[in-house]
């Protein structure tokens, strides 16, 4: 009893520990209930919060712990907005980012500042500080459609691209009008300003990713790495207030600084989406909901007015400049409403501001009240506005993320018909797993979600050996689960380990074979030893023999070297397609050392598939060493080769082993045998040959460009 007389259930809740259970029953039920009424799962936690803050049922206080929580929730939404950014689609997509910036921008502080002054009836700082809240947006929606699968959408990016835009310059106005209300701005206000932004900015886009790989290449441990992440996105933050523009900004371009150190197909990267998705982000939404005060709609006509002028006009002008940006670049009506959608929540940036012009104090009335710079009706009618256009933009993105979605799904319905790729990875060394499966994360395609083999041959079947042999399997299981990707496990007992697997690729029909050495064995004279060679010589399946330096993340280059010929042998788009989704999986930079000819393909294919890459003639393998001086510590590379009766063969090629032993011992490299004629089949050489033209057509859409490049040719 006296244990029970000291647990008070006084509201609104002061035990810690209960108060945490509530907000975790919420963020579990709350999506679930109001996914059955079709409603957003944020707006759900934004109703929610409301429901429960101190305008509500008052379960709980907007205190410190919420509010800190939910700063760290709102960080992490820029912060992974910055982070899954698709980098090439991203530069590809600057002008159009740049327009939408200045679109919406401008248009919200035009209409902002015209009703500030005439309907509103307010001053001209007061006008243009409202204009400048309009102008402003958080990307509420973002989390519905990096669960929708669309985040990589050409309207994302744009949409992205132009909050960094719009939000800093919006804040940049927050700071100047400020400074003009308190009489600050001259010249060395403007110097200040100027230098400390531009100081902020290199350090975080040039400082940022230095720190990033160094610490990446030499700490492995997940939790490590996973608090390093959270120190360089505070650490952005804290830079960023300290140059005087707002915590967000410095989020964001954290997340752009980290954005090729941490693979989209990566255990780092599922830690940084589940944790901020689990915790962080609806911590954020229900601080947020908390805020919401519908007794404000009763107070007076006066903040009526204000709510509804000011929720009207934001959403107009958002929606004019999403409309704009439409009609410019001829998007779709769906890409229009995942731009609206992103850009018409006001939240974060508006909350800021109209915080601070709250807390600016110009004078006092004749009464003896201070007389604010935005007043109390402003600061009511922006928790209105910030309920209704999140709900707008909830409603809105969703709609036409999952349209978009439907689109992708039915296109990708359409290909069905391809052969599924299946990627095998034969076991031996306990220290390589890690290093082979995170390989086949960045070659497979994203649509790939459960065709990773792994086999593990054995000759005997003393319990010590079967015993030995699971838990290897089992660690593959472990390692693979933090890339979110199911491990098919593969036990086969065979005398000869070359057979087991040749047996294992023709039964599973696998379409590419990832092998590994370990990093403290060099190549031996024999090229890659007999177990790789017998593979290599009995089978025609596409592999890869993979050697790691450093952790593939921390990779700035993918140097590729192509021998001349290789566009015409028959396994080209096959190999070609599996190093053109490194970029697309990790955003490194492709460098591609080709012939002339084999570079009109490759060049041809870029147009139509984009990614970061650069094409460099090289003809003489004869003069392979040259290229070492072309080389970085940490670039990777990537060296295709041929089989002896293979069109691209070239006597070079038995030279490779010394090379890479004794010029190249610090890079990681892959070489790479492409899928050829096959045994006593030359025919298969023949491109124009029908019968050999249809396994090509199998393969994705990067593989069918090529395809068409061939019969073109």
């Amino acid at each position: 009893m006296l244990l029970l007389s000291s647990f008070e259930l006084t509201l609104p809740l002061a035990n810690p520990v209960l108060k945490f259970l509530v907000i975790l029953v919420i963020i579990l039920f709350a999506p679930i209930l109001l996914n059955k009424l079709k409603i957003p799962h944020i707006l759900g936690l934004i109703i929610a919060g409301a429901v429960i803050g101190p305008h509500g049922f008052n379960l709980l206080l907007r205190d410190s712990g919420i509010i800190l929580s939910g700063t760290a929730g709102l960080l992490y939404i820029m912060f992974l907005a910055g982070l899954e950014i698709d980098l090439t689609e991203f530069r590809k997509n600057s002008r159009k980012s740049l327009v939408f910036g200045l679109y919406t921008f401008f248009i919200p502080m035009i209409l902002g500042m015209i009703t500030g002054l005439y309907v509103l009836n307010f001053s001209m700082l007061t006008s243009v500080l409202l204009a400048s809240m309009f102008a402003s947006h958080t990307l509420i929606a973002y989390p519905i459609l990096s669960k929708l699968g669309v985040t990589k959408n050409r309207a994302v990016n744009v949409a992205i691209g132009g909050t960094l835009i719009t939000d800093t310059l919006a804040l940049l106005v927050l700071a100047v009008i400020v400074g003009m209300a308190r009489g600050e701005v001259n010249a060395f206000f403007w110097t200040r300003l100027s230098i400390s932004i531009i100081l902020f900015g290199l350090t975080v886009l040039f400082v940022f990713p230095i720190i990033g790989r160094w610490f990446l290449k030499r700490y492995e441990d997940k939790v490590s790495q996973y608090i390093f992440v959270l120190v360089m996105v505070f650490l952005g933050a804290v830079l960023a207030e300290a140059a005087g523009i707002e915590a967000i900004i410095g989020a964001f371009l954290s997340g752009l600084a980290l954005n090729r150190l941490i693979p989209s197909t990566s255990p780092l990267m599922n830690r940084i989406e589940f944790v901020g998705n689990a915790v962080f982000i609806p911590f954020f939404l229900i601080g947020v909901g908390m805020l919401v005060d519908y007794r404000a709609f009763f107070k007076d006509a006066e903040t009526i007015k204000v709510a509804i002028v000011m929720t009207v006009v934001a959403t107009v002008a958002k929606f004019l400049a999403a409309w704009f940006t439409q009609k410019t670049f001829r998007f779709s009506a769906d890409e229009r409403r995942i731009i609206f959608g992103l850009s018409n929540a006001q939240a974060a940036a508006t909350l800021a501001a109209v915080l601070v012009g709250y807390n600016v104090i110009l004078g006092e009335s004749a009464d003896g009240q201070p007389v604010r710079l935005l007043n109390d009706a402003v600061l009511n009618g922006t928790i209105v506005m910030i309920l209704i256009t999140c709900t707008i933009a909830s409603f809105v993105a969703q709609k036409g993320g999952r349209n978009i979605s439907l689109v992708e799904s039915a296109a990708a319905e359409n290909d069905k018909e391809i052969d599924t790729e299946k990627i095998l990875i034969p076991l031996s060394n306990p220290e390589t797993i890690d290093e082979l499966i995170s390989l086949s994360a960045i070659l497979k395609s994203k649509d790939n979600k459960k065709d990773l083999y792994a086999i593990h041959i054995v000759n005997d079947d003393s319990t010590e050996v079967i015993s030995r042999a699971r838990k290897l399997m089992e660690k593959a299981s472990h390692i693979a689960a933090g890339f979110d990707i199911p491990l098919n496990n593969l036990l086969r007992y065979d005398l000869n380990t070359t057979n087991g697997i040749i047996g294992v690729i023709k039964e599973q029909q696998i379409t590419d074979l990832v092998l590994g050495l370990h990093v403290k064995k060099g190549i031996s004279t024999s090229f890659l030893g007999h177990l790789t060679e017998g593979v290599l010589l009995r089978c025609n399946t596409t592999t890869f023999v993979y050697k790691a330096i450093q952790p593939v993340a921390t990779i700035k280059r993918h140097v590729v070297i192509v021998p001349p010929n290789a566009e015409k042998e028959i396994g080209f788009p096959f190999w070609l397609s599996k190093i053109w989704n490194i970029p697309r999986n990790t955003g490194a930079k492709l460098v591609f050392y080709a012939s002339e000819n084999t570079l009109v393909y490759i060049r041809r294919i870029l147009q139509k598939h984009p990614v970061s890459a650069d094409l460099k003639v090289f003809e003489d393998w004869n003069e392979f060493l040259i290229l070492a001086r072309d080389i970085k510590g940490d670039d990777n590379l990537i060296i295709v080769l041929s089989r002896n009766d293979g069109l691209a063969y070239h006597e070079s090629m038995h030279h490779i082993p010394v090379y890479l032993d004794k010029y190249f011992r610090s890079n990681s490299f892959i070489l790479v045998y492409p899928m050829q004629q096959g045994v006593g089949d030359a025919e298969m050489t023949d491109l124009n040959n029908p019968s050999m033209i249809e396994p090509i057509e199998k393969l994705d859409e990067i593989g069918k460009n090529i395809l068409r490049l061939f019969r073109k040719k």
